[in-house]
């Protein structure tokens, strides 16, 4: 990241927020980044650590990925055309559907991958979604208190040309947590997701933009409930040796 200007990479601030994977890299290191990819990965990552299940991100279309799961005995999620009753996939309604599923990989285009590139770095990676954001919080707010710092990741989605598409969604979710942390520190763009998720009409606004009515339109309405529902999760999913796993936050 030689090429990223000095001026982009926001370290005269403790709480950093930019898009997408080539984002993350400008405003690392940092001691702790929160991946936002609220349609759909950090919500159904939010809903498999409910479930007691063990998530390992892994990047998109990578060929290794079945040899990957056989190896960590887990179900490899496929995608949400793919689904059948009871295979788990990105589509967080059909995970809350899945039995015996004890650990997962689940690869995506965005929030998966940028997990996986920020653990690279060294970072404590954290998953956060509009389901689980006060759990988020709390669980940021002593370590926040103690001078880390603190890198959001609002992952996007992609045009068809492979490009970033920055997506409301994720701006909302990681304001939502900003929201309810109301940390020091911040950077304008921090700030401005913070102010952005303030302004939203939520759950509405969520079925109404261009990620949700997506979705809606290709037959996953049910996907679009199970991430606006705010609040609705405690436990925050916190990403070590190569895992997803439920930490829950105190009060």
């Amino acid at each position: 990241m030689s090429a990223v200007d000095d001026q982009h990479r926001q370290h005269a601030y403790r709480v950093r927020l930019d898009w997408g994977p080539v984002g993350a890299a400008a405003i690392g290191p940092a001691d702790i980044a929160v991946v936002v990819d609220v349609l759909s990965f950090t919500t159904t990552l939010t809903v498999a650590v409910e479930r007691g299940i063990e998530v390992f991100p892994f990047r998109w279309r990578d060929d290794r990925a079945e040899a990957y799961a056989r190896e960590r005995d887990a179900v490899l999620a496929v995608q949400r055309q793919d689904a059948v009753p009871g295979r788990p996939s990105l589509s967080p309604a059909s995970l809350r559907k899945a039995e015996g599923v004890r650990r997962l990989v689940l690869p995506s285009p965005n929030g998966s991958t940028i997990s996986t590139l920020l653990a690279e770095t060294g970072a404590t990676v954290v998953g956060a979604s509009l389901r689980n954001r006060t759990a988020v919080a709390r669980w940021l707010a002593p370590r926040c208190v103690e001078g880390a710092s603190v890198a959001f990741v609002a992952s996007g989605e992609r045009w068809p040309d492979g490009t970033l598409r920055p997506a409301v969604e994720d701006l909302w979710g990681a304001g939502a947590v900003l929201d309810a942390l109301d940390p020091d520190g911040l950077s304008p763009e921090a700030a401005m997701a913070r102010d952005a998720f303030r302004a939203a009409d939520l759950p509405d606004a969520l079925h109404t933009c261009a990620g949700g009515r997506e979705l809606i339109a290709k037959g996953y309405a049910e996907d679009v409930v199970v991430a606006a529902q705010l609040d609705s999760a405690s436990v925050v999913p916190v990403l070590r040796g190569g895992s997803f796993q439920a930490v829950t936050a105190q009060r």
